[in-house]
């Protein structure tokens, strides 16, 4: 098993602006005051400037371009509704926000099959939407591939359930937690798992001070520690950063670098930065108009690709 790949798929946005869906309880959205026009201007340059990135270092990026007709602000974040596995399996997943559903296009997996890769079979969890429940793929998901745990934190899009019914397909342990962050003086379920923690080979950038019960908090660093991943620990303030949003992917002779937005990295103190650059080098790009329209950055732009090959 391997924890990172060096494929990842991209969807290059026609209709990007902020989602009106999903700002009931994405608190990290903010509105730009800018036409939609200019903001889907803005995001197309950054999404390219950030896929030559990640193929200058060697990254192969399947690029897929989303459709005007279907209206889908949020399809540059394609982690939400598809995981690919190396047992050949893809799983499709039940999303919050309903023009979000329409992101969901069997395209994808006609391009990956025409550059080699195999789909063996695929779980689709999306007929939970009709009972109102959800589980946004690997932004809900944070999977420890290689030590075959996946960490959950509960919210409006992560339903407990179908978390372990995931757990039970995929043939993962499920450790389950409640992540919050202040709100109007309030503590509020961060909306995604992937804001607040990362999970690379070696290393684990996490806010434990999100997970407020202590009992919660001392079993998932339990379970780091006992996978012997070197723990990072990222503050709440960082995460409204995106601090947490990484993801450690592989690049030309197979050299390591853990993704993550200019504004993510801007955030880092020293501490931090050395204790990741022990593991592996940073690669940073300016995702500013897409993080604060969109309330996701660069890892909920990746969806990893881990198919076997034909």
């Amino acid at each position: 098993m391997e924890q990172i790949t060096n494929t990842v798929l991209m969807v290059r946005p026609v209709n990007f602006r902020m989602n009106e869906e999903t700002a009931v309880n994405n608190y990290f959205q903010e509105d730009l005051k800018l036409k939609n026009e200019e903001i889907n201007k803005q995001a197309q340059s950054e999404f390219d400037a950030f896929v030559e990135k990640l193929m200058k270092v060697g990254v192969n990026v399947v690029v897929v371009d989303d459709v005007k007709e279907q209206d889908t602000p949020d399809s540059i974040f394609p982690n939400n509704w598809v995981s690919f596995h190396q047992s050949g399996r893809v799983g499709i997943y039940p999303m919050f926000a309903e023009n979000r559903r329409r992101e969901r296009r069997m395209e994808f997996f006609e391009q990956l099959e025409s550059r080699g890769f195999k789909i063996e079979d695929v779980i689709d969890y999306t007929e939970a939407e009709d009972e109102g429940i959800f589980l946004e793929g690997t932004g809900s998901l944070i999977l420890d591939r290689v030590n075959r745990k996946a960490y959950c934190a509960l919210s409006p899009r992560a339903d407990e359930e179908l978390f372990i019914e995931f757990c039970e397909d995929f043939e993962f342990t499920p450790v389950i937690f409640t992540a919050n962050q202040d709100v109007d003086g309030k503590r509020m379920a961060i909306y995604h798992t992937n804001v607040m923690m990362c999970i690379a080979e070696d290393f684990a950038v996490i806010c434990a001070d999100s997970i407020d019960d202590a009992k919660e908090k001392k079993n998932v660093l339990k379970h780091l520690k006992e996978d012997g991943k070197e723990i990072i620990r990222i503050s709440e303030a960082q995460i409204h950063e995106f601090a947490g949003n990484m993801l450690q992917v592989k690049g030309a002779n197979d050299k390591k670098y853990l993704v993550m937005s200019a504004t993510a990295h801007k955030a880092l103190n020293k501490g931090q930065v050395n204790a990741i650059e022990k593991h592996c080098e940073i690669l940073s790009a300016d995702l500013n108009t897409i993080e604060t329209c969109g309330g996701g950055s660069a890892r909920c732009m990746l969806a990893e690709v881990f198919l076997p090959k034909k």
